[in-house]
């Protein structure tokens, strides 16, 4: 019996399969600015004709320097140092180095007592922790004071050398009179009853900053320096002198100007003796004149000075007075 062919199983058609998406190429990440200079900085370092050793070393101390100036910050960020300075330092004053004794020199017209009260805020500390620039700052304030030096004299005292500021003339203002120094600087006020007829009067506003100027324009004038007693800042512009006399002299302005006014003027009061004549004031803002105004009241002449008694002649015989008769 013959056996019958098995049926081929008909194949059933597959569904047609899409393509396969693509993905798209990766993108490369684009370095940052940091790693570019880096990587320009080490291609610097590779041209440089270094053996690599050398790099090594270098890299070696590098990283020991870093490490010492971390310990470092890090110690000095605890207080470590000024620790270690203060028990320096109490141990120095344990030993006896400690303020004790104020020695000021130099003091004329300074309050002494000013000077204690600031020095003595010093008194009893450890002579390594005294502030001796915050002393001398304290002693400037005060008004006399044009300098401070202030130092350590071991074991025990603080010396304290002051130089004082020089009176170089009296400012009357806003009905105050004030002592200045050279530079126009207000020193101390001033007694009316205790002024000094050595010092020049100047009087207005801002006429302290300019008497170094009037002192140079009247010391150029010898003779007539003693017969000022004053002068006013006008305007901030120029000077009226007032002599003695009771007389104004109006200078022009300009330094100058005023100096050959001035010069002028003194020729003309030694040929004519115009001061002590009556007038009330001499303008001379035209410095190629001289205007005069009179008082209504006669003025009076300065007197020349008698002559000295002349002494007797010891050559001469002496007069002999007669003799007294007596009657018998």
């Amino acid at each position: 019996m013959s056996a019958k062919p098995v049926p081929r199983r008909r194949a059933e058609p597959t569904a047609a399969r899409k393509p396969a998406r693509r993905r798209p190429p990766a993108r490369t990440k684009r370095p940052s600015m940091g790693a570019q200079i880096g990587a320009g900085i080490g291609k610097a370092f590779a041209a440089i004709p270094v053996a690599p050793e050398t790099w090594a070393s270098l890299k070696n101390w590098s990283l020991g320097l870093l490490l010492v100036a971390g310990i470092g910050a890090g110690v000095t960020a605890m207080g470590v140092p000024q620790m270690v300075g203060m028990a320096a330092a109490h141990g120095i004053g344990a030993m006896g180095f400690q303020v004790r004794n104020i020695q000021p020199t130099g003091l004329v017209h300074v309050d002494r007592d000013a000077v204690y009260r600031i020095a003595q805020e010093a008194s009893g500390e450890d002579m390594p922790l005294v502030d001796l620039a915050a002393i001398r700052q304290n002693l400037l304030g005060l008004p006399w004071v044009a300098d401070a030096r202030v130092s350590r004299r071991l074991p025990d005292t603080l010396a304290i050398d002051i130089v004082e500021r020089k009176p170089a003339g009296i400012w009357q203002y806003q009905q105050r009179l004030q002592l200045i120094d050279d530079h126009g600087a207000p020193i101390a006020q001033v007694d009316p009853a205790s002024m000094t007829a050595q010092l020049p009067l100047v009087i207005g506003p801002d006429a302290n900053t300019h008497a170094a100027d009037f002192q140079a324009l009247i010391a150029t004038q010898p003779a007539l320096k003693p017969l000022v007693d004053a002068a006013t800042w006008v305007g901030g512009r120029r000077w009226d002198l007032h002599f003695s006399s009771g007389e104004i002299l109006s200078l022009p302005e300009g330094a100058a100007e005023a100096k050959s006014a001035l010069a002028f003027f003194t020729k003309r009061d030694a040929e004519a003796r115009l001061l002590g004549r009556g007038i009330v004031r001499f303008d001379m803002r035209d410095p190629s004149r001289i205007v005069v105004k009179m008082s209504d009241e006669p003025g009076y002449r300065i007197e020349d000075p008698a002559p000295p008694p002349v002494a007797p002649d010891a050559s001469a015989p002496a007069a002999v007075a007669p003799a007294d008769k007596s009657v018998t």
